[in-house]
């Protein structure tokens, strides 16, 4: 198996042989063994080991069996204790997706602190077929079929082409030790009732189960491939504007698909979304109608759906206050900068100039309600904000984002769109005061 695995990494995974690599290590048979590998091959790796004492003195003698395989191999080791427990409780998720995210999250902060170059992990084929069966059970499109992919941004499994048996055979061939873990033996999780129970009768069917699920996974890939082909005609068709914080999807161009609904899947699956019917309903559905995923917020606005990535900072502020004395202030949309000038210039969207005198102080930056009205710059009478907004056609998304500048709750400035005329520079003016807002990027 040596001589394979070898073979495997010089023909596929050659890049690993000049990176600096983190093994995560359990101390089970086969994170060990991938250790083991990998130290005589000679490639450079450091090891990574979580303890989440979930099987007390048992977690705990893992814990000491991977600090003396470090310190056998002369290998730099890094452990870390974690409360799964309490962090299952209070995410309210299962202890093994609390373990996996706990355990993923602290990986991706050692790579990115110390620099490694890639994470290695030591799923194997067995894995990939249990991991399939899984998704199979609980329903799953295409990406569910195709199983654990072998390189993962910088994770990377190298055993993958890899049974459990190979891995277990070599081992004991070479005398090389590993810790059991008792819960594995358990079938009160699915992933081991697939293991103990379902996979051994499979093989009896068919001992080559494994190798024809690698074949058939291969071909599900290639489906894949030419799937994402597709998407991406489609998305050329389908996206009206892409900006900085916004993508719009014409929602007739969809509608005229051919499957609208897998369409919609494959456009928006890498933005999280769970709720597909909801998702296929905003097609239909009145403008303001919006659905959202953990990170992302879909909405329906007129003959589009706009897709826009939620921003928790905004939401969180709700006014900004700043004195006389203040020349700069952070406020959710950028940095204003106030400076007293001798000269002014005509009004933009960034920067207006307004007579001094005229402001009480504290100035507040805050959103906009509805009720709000100003006096248009350039008129004498005044308007709602919500009128101004549908004059200007701003999207429901757009006018969400709205940010006024008041002075004793009087708007001074509709922030990026059109001064107050109440506060404008006249002839009586002594004291302008040059307000600029510089956009967050």
């Amino acid at each position: 198996m040596f001589k394979k695995f070898q073979e495997h990494i010089n023909n596929n995974l050659s890049f690993l042989k000049e990176g600096k690599l983190l093994v995560a290590v359990s101390g089970g048979l086969d994170s060990v063994l991938l250790t083991h590998l990998c130290h005589d091959l000679k490639l450079n790796i450091s090891l990574a080991h979580c303890n989440f004492n979930l099987r007390g003195n048992e977690s705990d003698a893992d814990e000491e069996f991977v600090l003396q395989l470090a310190e056998d191999l002369e290998l730099e080791v890094f452990i870390e204790n974690f409360d799964t427990d309490y962090f299952s409780r209070i995410n309210s998720i299962s202890t093994q997706m609390a373990a996996r995210e706990l355990r993923y999250n602290w990986f991706s902060e050692l790579a990115e602190q110390l620099h490694f170059d890639y994470i290695l992990t030591a799923h194997h084929a067995n894995d990939n077929l249990e991991t399939f069966l899984i998704n199979l059970s609980r329903g799953t499109g295409l990406d569910g079929l195709t199983g654990i992919p072998e390189i993962n941004g910088n994770i990377i499994r190298p055993f993958l082409n890899f049974s459990r048996e190979e891995l277990e055979n070599y081992a004991k061939e070479n005398k090389i030790e590993w810790r059991e873990d008792s819960s594995n033996a358990s079938t009160k999780y699915l992933r081991n009732k697939l293991r103990h129970e379902v996979i051994p009768i499979l093989k009896e069917l068919n001992p080559q189960i494994l190798q024809n699920y690698k074949l058939t996974q291969s071909h599900l890939q290639d489906s894949k491939n030419i799937i994402k082909d597709r998407i991406e005609e489609v998305l050329e068709k389908v996206v009206t504007k892409i900006s900085e914080n916004e993508i719009h999807f014409s929602i007739g161009k969809i509608i005229n698909l051919s499957n609208p609904k897998a369409y919609l899947f494959e456009i928006l699956k890498e933005y999280q979304f769970t709720e597909w019917q909801d998702v296929e309903d905003l097609l239909e559905a009145q403008t303001g109608k919006q659905v959202f995923s953990n990170t992302y917020r879909l909405l329906k606005n007129r003959d589009v759906l706009i897709l826009t990535e939620i921003h928790k900072k905004l939401a969180e502020i709700e006014e900004v206050s700043f004195s006389e004395n203040d020349t700069q202030v952070e406020i959710p949309l950028g940095t204003l900068t106030i400076t007293e000038t001798q000269n002014f210039k005509e009004h933009n969207n960034l920067t207006i100039y307004v007579d001094k005198d005229l402001l009480k102080y504290p100035l507040t930056v805050r959103k906009w309600e509805k009720g709000d009205y100003f006096y248009p710059f350039g008129m004498e009478s005044k308007k709602k904000l919500s009128k101004f907004f549908k004059d200007e056609k701003l999207s429901m998304l757009e006018k969400e984002n709205v940010w006024l500048l008041c002075s004793n709750n009087d708007v001074v400035w509709i922030l990026n769109h059109r001064a107050d005329n109440r506060f404008k520079i006249t002839e009586k003016t002594k004291n302008i005061l040059k307000i600029s807002l510089k956009n967050e990027t």
